[in-house]
Formats: C-alpha cells, sequence, structure tokens
C-alpha cells in the first residue's frame, strides 16, 4: 500500500546552522520592560496574592505586555521557539523570581500542572535522584536528556544559575526531522506515526492504565504535530511485561529520528544564562538538555524554574492526543498531568522526591 506521508513547509521547518547565526530569536527586554516588571512584582507582594492566583490584571505591563502577545504568535504559530533575555533574576529572592517569571507566563498562556504532585511551577535541579531508574523523572538529576517534548502545549523555562560546566540547551524542529527522514527513509515515517507503548511513570490519571499507547507523527487538521519520548517508551519496556516488545524497525526509527535529532545541521545549541526565559513549543520542537556538572556550594548549583502552558487557541489535536493530555478542547485549558487526590500547587523549593 502506498504512504499517504507528505512533506511540510512553513516557519516549523529550520536548521540550526541557519538560526545559530542569528538574533531573530531572542528578544532582550529593555529598561522599561523591566521597570514595569517591578512594579507588577512590587503590587502582587502588597496586594498579598498567591502566585496561582495571578492573572494578568494583577501584573499590569502596559509596554511589555504587547511585546510577550507577539512572542506568544511566534512560538503557537510560526518558528517555534523564542528566547526572552535580561531578567534581573541576579537580585531577586526565589519568590520574587517566582512572581515574576509566573506573571509573564500568564501573557503566555495557562500554567497547567507538570507532575503527580501539581506542580504549576517547576524545579529543574539535580536533588540526587538515580537516572537509571525508569520512574526517575530525569529533569532531577545532572544526566542528560533524550530528544523529547512534554505533555503541554508550550514549556517555558527561566533560567536562575546555571551550572558549572556543561548544562546546554539543545533544540530542533521536528518538522524538519520528518521532512528529512522522509526524503531518506519514507518507511520509518510510517512506523512513527504507528502507535507505541509509553510509560506514565507512576503518574496515572483516573480510570486510566500505568501506559498508554500514541504515535511519534500527527497528520491532523493540516499540521504534523509530534509527540516523542524515547526515555518514556523504553521505561514501558522495562516496567510492563504485558506489552508488545519493541520491533527493531520501531527502534530503527528512533534511532534514526535521534541521530538527526543531534545532527549538527538541525540543531541548535543554546546556552542559557541567568535571567533567560526559553519558550517552546512542543507540538514542533524536541528539546534535551545536556548532561553538566554542578558546583558543590548549595546556593551555587543549577537551577531552573519551568512552566507547563496550555493556549486557547493553539492548534487543534488529534483525539487520540486525550490519552495524554486530558481535555484537548480549544478555548479551555488542557495538557499536564493530573493524578487523583493531588492539589495543584506553586512550590518555591525543588521537593526531595524520589520520583521527581
Amino acid at each position: 500500500m502506498e504512504s499517504d506521508s507528505k512533506l511540510f513547509e512553513g516557519p516549523a521547518v529550520w536548521y540550526g546552522r541557519d538560526l545559530a547565526k542569528s538574533d531573530t530569536w531572542k528578544y532582550r527586554l529593555s529598561e522599561q520592560d523591566i521597570v514595569e516588571i517591578d512594579a507588577a512584582i512590587a503590587s502582587v507582594r502588597q496586594c498579598n496574592i498567591e502566585i496561582s492566583n495571578v492573572g494578568c490584571e494583577d501584573f499590569p505591563l502596559p509596554t511589555l505586555g504587547k511585546v510577550l502577545t507577539d512572542i506568544r504568535h511566534e512560538v503557537v504559530h510560526g518558528r517555534g521557539f523564542v528566547v526572552i533575555k535580561g531578567l534581573p533574576v541576579e537580585r531577586y529572592s526565589i519568590a520574587e523570581a517566582a512572581i515574576a517569571y509566573w506573571g509573564v507566563g500568564t501573557y503566555l498562556g495557562e500554567a497547567v500542572p507538570q507532575n503527580g504532585q501539581g506542580h504549576l511551577l517547576g524545579h529543574i535541579k539535580d536533588i540526587g535522584n538515580n537516572p537509571h531508574d525508569p520512574k526517575t523523572r530525569i529533569y532531577t538529576t545532572n544526566y542528560r536528556q533524550p530528544y523529547h517534548t512534554d505533555s503541554c502545549d508550550v514549556v517555558g523555562l527561566l533560567c536562575l544559575r546555571k551550572a558549572k560546566s556543561g548544562g546546554l540547551s539543545n533544540v530542533t524542529s521536528s518538522t524538519t526531522i520528518h521532512n528529512e527522514m522522509l526524503k531518506h527513509r519514507p518507511d520509518l515515517v510510517d512506523v512513527l506515526r504507528q502507535p507505541f507503548y509509553v510509560d506514565r511513570k507512576g503518574e496515572i490519571p483516573a480510570g486510566k492504565k500505568p501506559y498508554y499507547q500514541m504515535a511519534v507523527f500527527h497528520y491532523y487538521a493540516d499540521y504534523l504535530t509530534t509527540i516523542y519520548a524515547r526515555d518514556f517508551i523504553e521505561a514501558a519496556q522495562q516496567r510492563h511485561k504485558d506489552i508488545p516488545r519493541l520491533t527493531d524497525i520501531q527502534i530503527e526509527a528512533m534511532d534514526m529520528m535521534d541521530a538527526l535529532a543531534v545532527s549538527e545541521d538541525i540543531r541548535l545549541d543554546m546556552s542559557l544564562v541567568p535571567g533567560d526565559i526559553q519558550l517552546l513549543h512542543n507540538h514542533q520542537i524536541l528539546h534535551a538538555p545536556t548532561g553538566y556538572e554542578d558546583y558543590e556550594e548549595p546556593d551555587r548549583k543549577r537551577h531552573l524554574l519551568r512552566l507547563w502552558l496550555s493556549q486557547v487557541d493553539g492548534r487543534p489535536l488529534p483525539p487520540i492526543f486525550e490519552e495524554r493530555y486530558g481535555n484537548i478542547e480549544l478555548g479551555t485549558r488542557r495538557g499536564g498531568i493530573f493524578v487523583p487526590g493531588v492539589k495543584e500547587n506553586v512550590p518555591l523549593e525543588p521537593e526531595q522526591a524520589t520520583t521527581g
């Protein structure tokens, strides 16, 4: 049977070798922008508003707000990523940095929980978890993460502190990867359009199994939408003996996808510095933090804050995404990880949980 796979065009198709020479994907905060953010932080603190209750109306950004609207459009409907630079985190407390980041985030989407603990604000920090345990969320270690997407429309990272060495952020266009695979191995594109078994790593929504089935590439509503987390696919193989084993061609397809993602032509390397906010559209961008060596002193250790954001005017998602995202209706809060009995919360320090 002839394949119906097809090439995609538009701003979602890009090569890191080209963008590395450009600053078009960066926005540096102006002095006026920072004045507005500082005033908004002060207002939230003076009114004693819980971070999770802060909305745009509580965090007024008269001029920056319009810029953030344009940035959100570029992330969701354009290239798929932007880096905002220059938030003065060095003079903020952790609470002030969290308020600033959350407040900016309200212009970019609505926060959804990132893990089974209901965290609306995540902490990317090595807290000593075992990276080889299939239940570990790798972001709680200093281990390299494989290229992946997160279970939300947009993921944002705010860098508070860099590592001693390493810890780069590698990003790549999943649309470019798809097109390159289609040119050279269309049979493997067809494989990635069929379901794989994916582990939930113990974060199980009500009424669901501890794993689910999901393809990597989806053709839907004239979009190519990608969802991929190889470590979750391999965790399913390790933890659930009642599911079929990966076939040689499935492994070959993932190997080619990973090889293209790391290729120098396709990937873009970012060194996030304190004050940088990275925004990525999961449906068209794969990302992979590299491993790193950290400082010994606790107050110097690498630390990033993370938001998972839902987009009310994002792209339509295939119905199968309900298996991972729960609700997928446009105009509503969608995506995230929901576990029965867990209350959503905004922790200001990483929790020392064994599973992340």
